[in-house]
């Protein structure tokens, strides 16, 4: 058997991964033409395959992508391909999660707007009985967030997306005492401490009775564009919506129409339909958004977590076993 590399791995990953795959040869490919060559008549494949790589190959049946998402990677001949597909999910999920609940804590102890009033050297309480908080949005109105600092224990948090990722932001809300609802399209095991685990038709419902929404859904077709203005609408207006998911899930312009009306009270964003954000964009003007540049899965121990993942799925291939974390080529996850 033979597994193809390509773009080519360092010479540490190669020798681990040429140890993992014991009689399997492992061909380490410096260009497209040599990858065009070897895949001929290999089995395996890892990196980025092309249509012009699938083309060539006679004899493949399994690809490890490089990556979790797979919007940039499949294309409709691999999707039709026998060869089954297995990616890179699970080796962000408690890093993301970790991401998620500081969204959190800064919305419900305000800290985004007191590191604003820290570099104006300013010493204001925000909110409470008698005050206006930042959210206020003109004489004599304000927005349902013109409060005292939330505790976390005391809010509703509805997770879309049950997958590696939102199961582990999920646990963490039940941790903090939060109650916890979630919806997804394949999963029908709660995680403990859930309360309620809905396929996605519950997505309303949810919206309706969750404090903070956390988007941990892939890009799929029927993800995108989910989040438009009606379905934001559909929150409550003193709830936040943060989305480390996908950016094509929440239509920013709606988004953005939906914070300056008041729709909702926050939004917290770590991926956009536009990447970088454009800098003219009203998202940076907002206070009650927090912004981050796609950098939630960053951690020093992703990398070598990406490395355990692919050699134990290349040992799995070699033994004949059924490696770990193959997706639906037709729902991209």
């Amino acid at each position: 058997m033979k597994l193809v590399v390509h773009p080519p791995v360092d010479d540490r990953r190669l020798a681990l991964l040429r140890e993992a795959a014991g009689d399997m040869v492992v061909v380490n490919c410096a260009g497209t033409r040599d990858a065009l060559r070897e895949i001929v008549d290999a089995e395996a494949f890892f990196g980025k395959m092309t249509p012009e790589l699938l083309t060539a190959a006679k004899r493949l049946e399994w690809v490890q992508s490089p990556t979790a998402s797979l919007e940039h990677y499949l294309f409709p001949e691999l999707v039709a391909h026998a060869a089954r597909l297995s990616n890179m999910r699970g080796i962000f999920s408690d890093v993301i999660a970790d991401h998620v609940f500081g969204y959190i804590l800064c919305f419900a102890r305000n800290l985004h707007l007191y590191l604003r009033r820290q570099t104006e050297r300013t010493w204001a309480p925000i909110g409470g009985e008698g005050t206006r908080s930042s959210y206020s949005v003109g004489p004599g109105e304000t927005t349902p967030m013109d409060r005292s600092h939330i505790h976390v224990g005391d809010q509703t948090l509805g997770v879309v997306g049950c997958g590696a990722i939102g199961s582990e932001v999920a646990r963490r809300g039940v941790s903090f005492g939060m109650r916890v609802l979630a919806v997804d399209p394949a999963q029908t095991e709660a995680p403990d401490g859930v309360e309620a685990l809905w396929p996605i038709e519950g997505l309303d419902e949810l919206l309706a009775r969750s404090d903070f929404v956390v988007i941990a859904a892939p890009h799929t077709p029927s993800t995108e564009g989910l989040f438009d203005r009606a379905r934001i609408a559909g929150m409550k207006r003193s709830a936040c919506l943060i989305n480390i998911g996908r950016g094509v899930i929440v239509r920013l312009d709606d988004l953005c129409d939906a914070l300056e009306a008041g729709d909702i009270a926050g939004a917290a964003l770590d991926v956009y339909e536009v990447e970088p954000l454009p800098r003219q964009h009203r998202l940076w003007k907002l206070e009650n958004v927090i912004l981050t540049p796609h950098v939630a899965a960053c951690s020093v121990r992703v990398p070598e977590r990406h490395l355990e993942t692919l050699l134990e799925n290349v040992r799995r291939f070699a033994h004949g076993e059924e490696p770990l974390n193959i997706v639906s080529k037709t729902e991209w996850f």
